[in-house]
C-alpha cells in the first residue's frame, strides 16, 4: 500500500518537473539517475534513496522538502501542513524503527 507520503512525492516530483519544462528523460540526464527511476517516482511505485532525492532537489534547484509539500499551498496553509507533514513522517519513522529493534531482538542470544 502506497503511503501519503509516497503519493505526494510522486505528485510533486511530476508537478515540478513540468514546472521546469523537463522531460523524464532531462530530468534524469540533470540528477543523474535513471529515466525509469523518475517514471517509478512518479507512478508512487519506488522510494528514491536520499541520495536520488538529493540529485533531484538539485537538478531542479529546490530544496528537498519541495518534494513532500503540496505545489499549489497557500502560504497560510503551510504551517499546519508542515505539523501534519512531521506527524506523517514520525509515524513512518516510528514503524520502521520498530521493524529494526524487533529485528534486533529475534537475533538475540537465548
Amino acid at each position: 500500500m502506497k503511503s501519503e507520503l509516497q503519493l505526494r512525492l510522486a505528485k510533486n516530483l511530476k508537478e515540478l518537473r513540468k514546472e521546469h519544462k523537463l522531460t523524464q528523460f532531462e530530468l534524469a540526464e540533470k540528477a543523474n539517475i535513471s529515466e525509469a527511476m523518475i517514471k517509478s517516482i512518479e507512478l508512487a511505485l519506488s522510494w528514491p534513496s536520499d541520495k536520488t532525492l538529493i540529485n533531484l532537489s538539485k537538478a531542479l534547484e529546490i530544496d528537498t522538502v519541495r518534494f513532500f509539500i503540496p505545489v499549489d499551498i497557500e502560504k497560510s496553509e503551510q504551517e499546519k501542513f508542515y505539523t501534519d507533514l512531521e506527524l506523517v513522517v514520525r509515524k513512518n519513522f516510528d514503524k520502521y524503527l520498530d521493524n529494526i529493534l524487533l529485528r534486533l531482538k529475534n537475533k538475540l542470544p537465548g
